[in-house]
């Protein structure tokens, strides 16, 4: 007579509660019964598993730690596991709607593995499987499925890691609770779901239509390009059931409120670039969100109850205090040029300088100024040549001829002026990057729909209120206090009394507190490297994975 191994009695007691798993939680003795050989005793017993737990685990030092420390007892695959063994098979099975690599931890495998073990070798190469299912889940949904700079030089993100050591004790102690706490604690990280959960259901339904044919329509238009861009206005949810042949206030309202979504002018007319963002499909909006949901990840801190936030797709910067924007203003962002994209990073704001002097970035100086001066001595006049002791040097006295931009032996800096290139204000969070928030000379830039023209600096379009702002904290006049110090016309710091977090980030797709999406193209081309390092790691949009 067939009598069950700990492990057949141990699988009996998976948990059978109602899961979204397509493949029961619960494996019953049924399945097992009469499937794993019995050792001939004991300590054979227990030792094949010791053993098999050892190798299974081996070249991983903390999982063999913890099974060591712990004298091999199970995590998963004993009696009294169920209830952890049925709270990461929940977990990760919500893979897909998180947008993670699905086959990275595999719940189906897992399943097939626990029907098929047989021996106690199989039982103790699952219970390490299972470990390390553990380990890479709460990674990725914590921390996020890539690594950063890996994809892009340009994301310069500290990413927050969990201790896998931690992890394990933490599971151990409350899998639900734990579980439960691993994905990003900001609400868009909610919303972003949300948002893919419509794609997918709008991509299964046929998407937003067939696309507008038409270069430009205005209010009073007809026709059959008309219909289309009334009918996919309404499939984007929009506009409502209409059965209008005309462009009228409706459609145009309905077009606004597109266009402010978009980043556009919101003037209600369907120009050329209103037409390249209409046209954009349901499958490439769900490409962003899902990078979006990966860049949330890659933020899971604590953004700080008062921070700053710099969207570079969005050419903004904001103060966001308690989840709400209490100043907000136009920026300026680097070039889309290899050396001068604006990079992506978390920092602490410390100070701001009034009247600063602007000391030219040696990349500059040796690339654009060095070869001017090498024509003509007096070129770039606003800028003092200085010297490795800081003494200014007469340029009369140098051949320019006789250096290149890597034997050149000296800085430039640009003195305070109305004319300097950071302006009269500058916002300092020091960093490796020397990427700082500065005023500009350069008003007029500020109009521009795309403002992509810096160094990689952010230049912002309202520094002074910008500073009143940050200053309201801890100045009952802090409009004041800036004067003062501008009066003087001298360089000078006005130091925060509690340094302010500030990031910057870079989301072409988000929902923000009203729900509703917000979309950016994708500047530099940064979203299409994570797309694709997504997809290599697994990730298939828009469709059930497993």
């Amino acid at each position: 007579m067939h009598r069950p191994s700990p492990f057949e009695v141990s699988m009996s007691s998976l948990s059978c509660r109602k899961t979204t798993l397509r493949l029961a939680l619960c494996l019953s003795m049924s399945v097992l019964a009469g499937t794993l050989a019995i050792p001939s005793s004991a300590g054979a017993q227990v030792t094949a598993f010791t053993r098999s737990v050892a190798e299974a685990a081996g070249g991983n030092d903390v999982i063999s730690a913890y099974y060591r420390e712990r004298g091999y007892r199970t995590l998963w695959t004993g009696p009294q596991d169920g209830e952890r063994r049925a709270a990461l098979f929940s977990a990760i099975d919500a893979a897909a709607a998180h947008g993670l690599p699905v086959q990275r931890y595999d719940a189906a495998a897992l399943m097939a593995r626990f029907r098929a073990a047989r021996t106690e070798s199989d039982r103790g190469r699952l219970e390490v499987a299972m470990t390390r299912a553990l380990i890479a889940w709460a990674h990725d949904l914590h921390s996020g499925a890539l690594k950063p700079s890996a994809v892009d030089p340009g994301i310069k993100r500290d990413v927050a890691l969990l201790d896998p050591r931690s992890v394990l004790t933490a599971f151990e102690a409350d899998p639900v609770r734990f579980l439960n706490g691993l994905a990003p604690r900001d609400p868009e990280y909610a919303r972003l779901m949300r948002a893919k959960l419509m794609l997918e259901a709008q991509i299964a339904r046929g998407g937003w239509g067939a696309q507008v044919p038409a270069a430009a329509l205005k209010p009073g238009a007809s026709g059959a390009a008309f219909l289309a861009l009334r009918d996919r206005l309404a499939a984007m949810g929009y506009l409502g059931r209409s059965t209008t042949p005309i462009y009228d206030e409706t459609v145009k309202a309905a077009l606004r409120a597109f266009q402010l979504d978009h980043g556009l002018a919101p003037d209600g007319v369907a120009g050329e670039s209103t037409f390249v963002a209409l046209n954009v499909e349901p499958e490439e909006r769900l490409r962003s969100v899902l990078v979006a949901m990966e860049r949330e990840r890659w933020l899971n801190i604590d953004r700080g109850e008062r921070h700053i936030w710099v969207n570079l797709t969005e050419f903004t910067a904001r103060v966001v205090e308690a989840g709400k924007v209490t100043f907000e203003t136009r920026s300026v962002i680097g070039k889309n040029a290899a050396d001068q994209r604006s990079p992506e990073f978390s920092d602490q704001m410390e100070y701001m300088v009034i009247n600063p002097s602007w000391n030219v970035p040696r990349s500059i100086t040796t690339k654009e100024y060095l070869p001017l001066l090498q024509r003509n001595p007096n070129a770039a006049g606003h800028l003092k040549l200085i010297d490795s002791r800081g003494r200014v040097v007469n340029r009369g006295s140098v051949n320019f001829n006789a250096y290149n931009a890597r034997n050149f032996p000296f800085s430039m800096r640009q003195p305070p002026s109305d004319g300097n290139a950071l302006g009269l204000v500058k916002f300092m969070f020091p960093n490796p990057w020397n990427i700082y928030l500065h005023d500009t000379p350069s008003k007029s830039l500020f109009d521009r729909e795309v403002r992509a023209f810096s160094h990689g600096c952010i230049r912002l379009g309202q520094p002074f209120d910008f500073a009143h702002a940050l200053l309201a904290k801890q100045s009952d006049d802090p409009e004041g206090l800036v004067q003062s110090h501008l009066k003087t016309g001298k360089e000078s710091v006005i130091r925060l009394e509690k340094p302010v977090p500030v990031h910057l980030v870079y989301f072409t797709a988000w929902a923000g507190p009203t729900g509703r999406m917000n979309y950016r193209p994708d500047i530099y081309g940064r979203d299409a490297l994570i797309f694709d390092a997504l997809t290599e790691a697994g990730v298939v949009p828009g469709a059930v994975q497993g």
